[in-house]
């Protein structure tokens, strides 16, 4: 008999950690081999964790809320459960006798730790002035939401000895005041490097909300707050430039209005013009790979081997997510089209898997399906550039002719590249998009599929 320690997987180079949503599972429930445990959220998906073996639970390490960091061991498995029952009685009661032992010193060196800290952690603020304790997780809620330690030492607490739990800091928060200010402020960090600036801490802190009658407040959703927070990291890590170009896709337009019905007929796919740009995209690539990158932000850079396409979808929450086209250098266009719509229907399904999200090198969004002409994109961390492809409008057009020049209807749209200045340069910069541009203008109206 052993026991396996099933640990949160790694779910891409950005996530680092991962939020407890719900278990599945409870200790003494026999485990069958893939059987999924737990529930687990994301600032990118929203997943559960399958079992490498089979076998009883035999202990959970954390509970619903706790963030756990990636490698972390969520629980622990008994395998060969079934030779448990063909134990003598005497021999598992011995058995039990022992692990409450170890179960009993665990738990002693647990409650000396947590005293400990309680004691050092009252002169920090941890605690408040009377003593009380707060969990992690409570302590991480008070200081999200902007409630004070006096607020926070008011709470009336349902838990072990009146300590205030998850449940009982939620429900405070869903009737807190309206217009109760969220602004905390915090003990200083031993971490907080001298050179920061007060602008960078007036920018951290929350800013009080004033809510009139008629007003509607609200609060973000868990992976609202994630991407606010990818978001602003992005900006401050990554020195942003951005890159337009006009591109002529008429010849786009006729080949696809020509073949979208026979394509749809013998593939069984709808043929959208995102697989065409995507494809154009990763032949880009090809010819300049230095955008294909990681930085380290101090002097490394790593060149990404193969190309994977991150696809900004839409959730059924409004809310986007980047599921990612591995290897997209190997795709042809009917390849690329069965990945697009396969992750574009997943996503409006909210049905994607961990590792449908990581792995990214570059990642492309639409923002034409919105009507929007161009815009300029946050990259999305750790890449180093993003493509948004604006919308494609009918516009009159000098065209050149060995005739002489007239003026006709064209079909065009923007392309914007943002990238990460440090490692990309303007020059790589541009002459990437124009790569694109290239490619998409010198499309053959008459080519096969």
């Amino acid at each position: 008999m052993s026991k396996f320690e099933l640990k949160l997987p790694k779910m891409g180079e950005s996530v680092a950690e991962a939020t407890i949503t719900s278990w599945l599972k409870e200790v003494g429930d026999f485990i069958e081999l893939d059987d999924s445990i737990v529930e687990i959220a994301t600032d990118k998906v929203d997943s559960d964790v399958p079992c490498d073996v089979s076998g009883v639970l035999v202990e959970k390490r954390y509970q619903e809320g706790d963030i756990v960091k990636v490698g972390q061991v969520l629980a622990v498995i008994e395998t060969n459960a079934n030779e448990v029952d063909s134990f003598p009685t005497s021999e598992r009661e011995q058995e039990v006798e022992v692990d409450i032992e170890e179960a009993i010193s665990v738990v002693e060196a647990d409650v000396n730790d947590v005293i400990t800290q309680v004691s050092n952690t009252t002169k920090t603020n941890i605690a408040n002035t009377e003593g009380n304790f707060y969990s992690p997780l409570v302590k991480k809620i008070a200081s999200t939401e902007g409630i004070s330690q006096k607020e926070l030492d008011g709470i009336q607490g349902t838990g072990l000895d009146g300590r205030v739990t998850k449940d009982d800091i939620l429900a405070y928060v869903d009737k807190r005041p309206k217009t109760a200010a969220i602004a905390v402020t915090s003990p200083k960090s031993t971490n907080v490097k001298e050179n920061k600036t007060s602008t960078e801490k007036v920018d951290n802190a929350p800013i009080n909300l004033e809510v009139n009658s008629g007003d509607e407040l609200i609060t973000l959703s868990r992976m609202g707050k994630m991407i606010s927070d990818h978001m602003v990291h992005s900006k401050r890590k990554a020195s942003h430039v951005q890159s337009f170009i006009e591109v002529d896709v008429t010849n786009v337009v006729k080949w696809r209005d020509k073949v979208k019905d026979v394509f749809l007929k013998r593939e069984g796919e709808k043929l959208t013009y995102t697989p065409i740009f995507m494809m154009a995209v990763a032949q880009a690539i090809k010819k300049y790979p230095l955008v294909n990158i990681t930085f380290d932000g101090v002097d490394k850079v790593v060149v990404k081997k193969s190309i994977n396409l991150g696809m900004a979808s839409a959730l059924p929450d409004g809310n986007l997510i980047v599921p990612v086209i591995k290897h997209a250098e190997n795709l042809n266009l009917v390849g690329m089209t069965k990945a697009v719509n396969d992750l574009a229907l997943r996503s409006k399904n909210n049905a994607l898997k961990p590792e449908d999200v990581k792995g990214g090198t570059y990642t492309v969004t639409n923002i034409g399906g919105f009507g929007s002409i161009f815009g300029t994109p946050i990259i999305n961390q750790p890449e180093s550039a993003i493509l948004a492809l604006g919308a494609i409008r009918k516009t009159p057009a000098v065209i050149e002719t060995p005739e002489g020049d007239f003026i006709g209807i064209r079909q065009k749209m923007y392309i914007s590249h943002s990238y990460d200045h440090r490692v990309i340069n303007g020059a790589l910069g541009g002459m990437f998009i124009k790569e694109i541009k290239d490619i998409l203008e010198a499309w053959n109206v008459n080519q096969e599929f």
